[in-house]
């Protein structure tokens, strides 16, 4: 299933219990001794029991919460553009994957047989190009596969056409703890596995839901919940991050950065 149709399912379920506010970001957290204060970009300032950073690999609530702290964000040496476009090679749930030393294509069709999703990815020293508009984006992408032949002419061309193209690098986030104070961190924001390990949406739902059964559990006491959630999760993230830095390693012949190469 694509993830923009989970999100539509996810949103869908839960629309009638949770405000929703688009087009906006937390820009300052204050805790007090029962509530904690958020302040936006754009919306007016609202105070919450609790906050939960649930925001990506770039997390702005968890640079907020917890500081920037060495070896946070660790790049896997590689990055890449995601996208569907037409099955022209008529591929019937099944894959087709193309890695060398500094570059591999992956091609997946799953539940719609129509639609192909590709992933091109190549070697990079850093996730600088994460923030980096589309255009520059693709840019990267197009002068690592220059001179591809196969499908990959046809690919790019798709990928300028694609309208849920995105971008990501193969980044771990690893901190010694997912709390503090009466802010938490879930999925990605907390302890990414990399898109390499093939567990970033399961990880974070997975990740959800012990976050609320411990919550439940602790009867609201947010300081017991939060270690009790860290201490059922941790052996879990852990096996799913060793996975990532190994299939960086596999595709790319061994061309991806160290698990202790760190990035800021």
């Amino acid at each position: 299933m694509p993830k923009r149709e989970l999100t539509r399912i996810l949103h869908r379920i839960t629309a009638g219990d949770v405000t929703y506010v688009f087009d906006d970001s937390i820009s300052a957290l204050t805790e007090r001794e029962s509530r904690i204060t958020a302040e936006f970009e754009r919306g007016a300032t609202r105070e919450f029991d609790l906050v939960f950073g649930a925001d990506g690999v770039h997390s702005k609530v968890r640079r907020l919460a917890f500081g920037s702290p060495a070896g946070t964000l660790r790049h896997l040496g590689l990055s890449g553009a995601g996208f569907s476009t037409v099955n022209h090679l008529g591929l019937r749930r099944s894959g087709i994957l193309q890695h060398g030393a500094d570059r591999a294509i992956f091609l997946l069709s799953t539940g719609d047989a129509d639609r192909l999703t590709v992933s091109l990815s190549f070697s990079t020293a850093s996730p600088a190009l994460d923030r980096r508009p589309r255009h520059e984006q693709e840019q990267a992408v197009r002068a690592a596969f220059a001179g591809r032949g196969w499908e990959v002419p046809r690919l790019l061309q798709a990928m300028s056409e694609a309208d849920d193209f995105y971008f990501s690098s193969s980044c771990q986030v690893h901190l010694d703890r997912w709390s503090a104070g009466r802010v938490a961190l879930v999925g990605d924001a907390g302890y990414c596995a990399a898109p390499t390990s093939g567990m970033g949406t399961s990880q974070a739902l997975v990740g959800a839901r012990a976050l609320a059964r411990a919550l439940a559990s602790a009867g609201g006491d947010h300081t017991t919940a939060f270690a009790a959630y860290e201490e059922e999760l941790r052996p879990y993230v852990a096996e799913n991050q060793a996975t990532g830095r190994e299939t960086a390693v596999t595709m790319f012949g061994g061309g991806a950065a160290p698990a202790d190469a760190h990035t800021s």
